[in-house]
């Protein structure tokens, strides 16, 4: 069981759910190596990319990285409309030890308790998971309103 139990994890959720607020991501890592308890590292106002910079910046683009992600992510179906959507984002780097990939299997359903609402959940590896176009493409094929054929 992960301890994502930390005032600052609530607080940044609502920061982000916030349509007052201009944070619009946040970022969950492992307190050390071998804990399972979640500590709110990061976050920001710079969307999707500067999220995607953030947890790639170890210099080994987040290879060895285990961490949760929180998105909110605005797009337009048409001129008139614009959509708001969160993301809940699982980032595996590829070279994470098979005991902390095992662990956040369980760990997911901890944090889906703190970070409730989001439309999709994106399992990503490396950066190409989160194109911010195929991302979009999903959400709206997951609210049932997409005007341009996917």
């Amino acid at each position: 069981m992960a301890d994502c139990s930390a005032p600052e994890i609530a607080a940044a959720y609502e920061d982000v759910r916030s349509d007052k607020s201009t944070t619009n991501w946040l970022l969950l890592d492992y307190e050390f190596e071998k804990s399972d308890t979640l500590v709110l590292t990061s976050t920001g106002d710079g969307g999707l990319d500067e999220f995607k910079s953030k947890i790639t910046e170890d210099g080994n683009k987040g290879k060895g990285r285990a961490s949760f992600g929180y998105v909110r992510v605005t797009y337009k179906n048409d001129e008139q409309s614009e959509r708001v959507k969160f993301i809940l984002i699982i980032w595996i780097g590829e070279s994470v030890k098979i005991m902390r990939k095992a662990r956040m299997g369980v760990h997911t359903a901890n944090v889906k308790d703190v970070l409730r609402s989001f439309s999709i959940e994106i399992p990503a590896h490396n950066e190409d998971d989160l194109r911010e176009k195929d991302i979009v493409v999903r959400l709206r094929k997951a609210g049932g309103a997409s005007y341009d054929g996917v």
